[in-house]
């Protein structure tokens, strides 16, 4: 759902976003709205950013660049065993912490992005088998 708002912006603010947006090549008011988005996250879920990236923008834990999705991802793994994810990506309790917030309050998103590496990863693996039968003969 969406609904109209009207803002003033100072001529700085505005002139920044004008050419942020003409940087990704999207309206203004897209590149507002996500913003607008991301920062209510990042001021809900501090230790979270946002960033872009070949498989397109996303969560992150900052001061690291680990993924939301992947401590999440290997959370499941591990049979949601906080102390084995833990030991086993090297992150503290804190980052998991976070990162397990974050999931709590953005489920589908995180998993659509787990369900995504998986489906590029089995692309990934059939491309590599694919290349070694053409170059055996």
């Amino acid at each position: 759902m969406t609904a109209p708002l009207s803002l003033r912006l100072n001529d700085n603010a505005l002139q920044c976003l004008f050419f942020e947006a003409s940087l990704e090549g999207i309206p203004p008011r897209t590149l507002a709205q996500r913003l607008i988005d991301e920062g209510l996250r990042m001021q809900r879920h501090p230790r979270v950013g946002f960033m872009n990236g070949a498989t397109g923008r996303r969560a992150y834990l900052l001061g690291t660049g680990v993924d939301i999705w992947e401590l999440i991802d290997i959370l499941k793994a591990c049979g949601g065993d906080v102390d084995a994810a833990m030991e086993y990506t090297g992150r503290s309790r804190a980052d998991m912490d976070v990162a397990i917030a974050y999931y709590g309050a953005y489920p589908d998103e995180i998993d659509a992005r787990v369900e995504a590496n998986r489906i590029a990863g089995e692309r990934g693996k059939a491309e590599y088998l694919a290349g070694l039968e053409r170059a055996a003969g």
